[in-house]
């Protein structure tokens, strides 16, 4: 993208539910609200179509979302819904491979009526993994504001996941995120909850340390046993936090030269440049699952 062409990020936080149908009847008007407001990245929660997971523990058959193919009517809708803009949406995606039926958590961006670019979740916390299959990788894409990486909740906790995006090109991180408030240490206020600190924590960590822009959206309200944490935000590349909507629902909305302001903000100190790649010890990349800090508790 050149430097100078500004555009305008959006990060919703909203309650998706299970009615895939009743999802799709009102995202023709969010997407015109985004619009009317300028948005050309308009980022929706993971799950968006189809809810989340009722049970992260022990889901079973009846707590998991509908899965849609990518190539059905229900990508076709939101692709179609507004031309001008880039979306990102997330969905549970049905494969069949060999006569074999998987499940992914997928995150799709569309433009103009067409598909840009998937990402299906690597890092599958508690019983996610009953749930769903994990993806293989991570990888960045061209779109027209600029080139963009993404991520599905539990993927951004994992410094490897952004960095990788950052070294293929990404200028913008986008996290759809599903993020629940803590279900083993609840807090009567979400700005105390442990889970909202580390939602926060990570997206300002991520956009900070490769000095790109952090698009982040989530989930509100309940949905089975699980409370979401809204505050979807708009992260800079110095990992300030220019625009957020807390707990409720809304849209975080925020101005950005991408290219002008990476380039300011690498101009004295590039972090991916300035890495020193033989101290890292490569051959640590995959230690013995023996080694005490990776037990499980």
């Amino acid at each position: 993208m050149p430097d100078g062409r500004e555009v305008v990020l959006g990060a919703v936080a909203g309650h998706f539910g299970r009615d895939v149908g009743r999802t799709l009847a009102k995202l023709p008007a969010l997407v015109e609200a985004a619009a009317a407001r300028g948005v050309d990245l308009l980022v929706l929660p993971d799950a968006t179509l189809g809810g989340y997971l009722l049970d992260m523990h022990h889901p079973g058959p009846a707590d998991l979302p509908p899965a849609v193919a990518l190539d059905g009517p229900e990508v076709a809708r939101v692709a179609a819904l507004a031309p001008d803009l880039t979306i990102c949406f997330g969905l549970a995606e049905r494969v069949v491979e060999d006569g074999v039926e998987r499940c992914y958590n997928t995150a799709v961006c569309v433009h103009g009526g067409q598909v840009l670019g998937t990402h299906r979740k690597v890092h599958l916390p508690l019983g996610e993994s009953q749930a769903y299959a994990p993806g293989d990788g991570f990888a960045a894409f061209d779109t027209p504001v600029g080139r963009l990486g993404m991520l599905i909740d539990f993927d951004k906790t994992f410094p490897e996941s952004a960095r990788t995006l950052a070294l293929d090109g990404a200028e913008v991180l986008v996290c759809l995120s599903a993020w629940p408030a803590s279900v083993t240490d609840r807090s009567d206020r979400i700005r105390h909850d442990r889970q909202a600190h580390l939602f926060d924590l990570y997206d300002c960590a991520r956009a900070a340390e490769n000095q790109v822009w952090l698009v982040s959206s989530n989930q509100t309200g309940v949905l089975g046993g699980l409370r979401f944490l809204g505050q979807a935000k708009v992260v800079d590349p110095a990992g300030e936090i220019v625009a957020k909507t807390w707990a409720k629902g809304g849209l975080a909305v925020a101005r950005a030269d991408v290219a002008g302001s990476l380039a300011r903000a690498r101009r004295t100190m590039h972090h991916l440049a300035d890495r020193a790649e033989h101290a890292y010890h490569p051959s640590l990349a995959h230690p013995s699952p023996a080694h005490p800090f990776l037990a499980r508790p």
